[in-house]
């Protein structure tokens, strides 16, 4: 058991099931625990800014979010603390991603919520508070050795979040913890009917951005990045097929919402996205074979951050591209100290600037940057 007059810790509780179990394993194994409910996301003041005072169904969200962490603090006994950072997460999360989505990229919020948000502002605030360690939600796992601390993927491979911890540094990660790494997202449900948290136990898991919640993301992006309609044109013959509601909406890949019917005398055969020239406004679609335009073998990675130890020049590794997808065979070359390049001859399909390259030695994730170029036979693809 743990010592719980020395050791105190931090639990990031955001109303779900999984923060929720994660404070009571805690407790369980001895440890001296608070709460703390995290609101980052000011709804009624941006939708003033922009002149929709009216979306504040997320708002209203938040506080059912609240009021849910409130009732499993009570129920555990532990203190809940409500602390603000909708600053930072302006700052350092939410004016990147808009930045990312205005030059036609697609970045992942998530990852950059928990490098500055979740373990960073979080972490500051819990250590002038004297507590020892922050805990969140999150299936992954950790393990010291020799003073030093790596990231494992979770039991629960299907839930492994390391993807989204790929930009933690050292000091943070030695600094957290992970109760949910070794259960399977089946036993943290029956846990919380076994302690009878009514008000998360069946709750649905969140998705949607970081922090901002589950809404309509086309709609919620023309707040910020007003719509202008443009051509949708065939990159075989640049014959224009139709009008799109604003290059930066869409995704490479996305077959769905194109508006894009059959046309007479062709075999239907599906149109998906393939690339975007946003200086042109102009959204660029293919059909039929997705190997010739939207599989790459090589892509050049930025923001490089290697949790543990650098890997070695040349070494033979996995990574993932976007979430829950399947480990993919990939060679690292370092080009400098923030930048590499992944090899993967096999192809991958969709790796798409803008989102994470994360990378792996078998279980253990060893950190990551963000797609930058992507390449098919040396020929630059987007």
């Amino acid at each position: 058991m743990v010592d719980n007059n020395k050791t105190k810790v931090l639990v990031g509780i955001s109303g779900g099931v999984d923060s929720a179990v994660a404070a009571y394993l805690l407790l369980k194994q001895g440890y001296d625990v608070t709460g703390a409910f995290m609101r980052n996301w000011d709804s009624m003041a941006n939708n003033d800014v922009l002149g929709n005072p009216t979306l504040n169904d997320d708002q209203c969200s938040q506080e059912v979010d609240y009021a849910d962490a409130k009732a499993v603090a009570s129920l555990l006994g532990i203190q809940l603390l409500r602390v603000d950072f909708i600053e930072e997460y302006w700052d350092h999360v939410f004016l990147h991603f808009l930045e990312e989505y205005q030059v036609g990229r697609t970045p992942n919020p998530d990852i950059f919520c928990n490098k500055y948000i979740k373990f960073d502002a979080f972490l500051t605030y819990a250590k002038k508070r004297g507590f020892d360690y922050i805990a969140t939600g999150h299936y992954a796992k950790k393990v010291v050795k020799d003073g030093r601390a790596d990231l494992l993927k979770a039991h629960d491979l299907n839930k492994d979040q390391t993807y989204f911890l790929s930009q933690l540094s050292q000091y943070q990660l030695a600094a957290a913890l992970f109760p949910l790494g070794n259960l399977p997202k089946e036993e943290v449900r029956q846990i919380a009917h076994d302690l009878n948290l009514k008000s998360v136990m069946d709750k649905k898991d969140s998705t949607g951005i970081c922090f901002i919640g589950e809404r309509n993301f086309k709609q919620f992006l023309t707040n910020y990045l007003p719509a202008h309609q443009g051509d949708i044109v065939d990159i075989n013959n640049n014959r224009v097929l139709g009008k799109h509601d604003g290059v930066l909406y869409y995704t490479i890949g996305q077959r769905r919402g194109l508006g894009i019917g059959g046309i007479a005398g062709e075999e239907a055969k599906g149109w998906f996205v393939v690339n975007k020239d946003v200086e042109k406004n102009i959204l660029y679609v293919a059909s039929g074979d997705e190997d010739a335009y939207l599989y790459s073998n090589k892509a050049i990675i930025k923001v490089a951050n290697w949790i543990n130890k650098r890997p070695r020049d040349g070494a033979h590794l996995s990574a993932k591209f976007r979430y829950r997808q399947a480990d993919q065979r990939v060679t690292l070359t370092h080009i400098d100290e923030t930048t590499f390049m992944l090899a993967y001859p096999q192809g991958v399909k969709a790796v798409t600037p803008g989102q994470a390259a994360v990378i792996y030695d078998g279980d253990i994730c060893l950190g990551g940057g963000i797609i930058d170029e992507v390449y098919r036979d040396d020929k630059k693809m987007m």
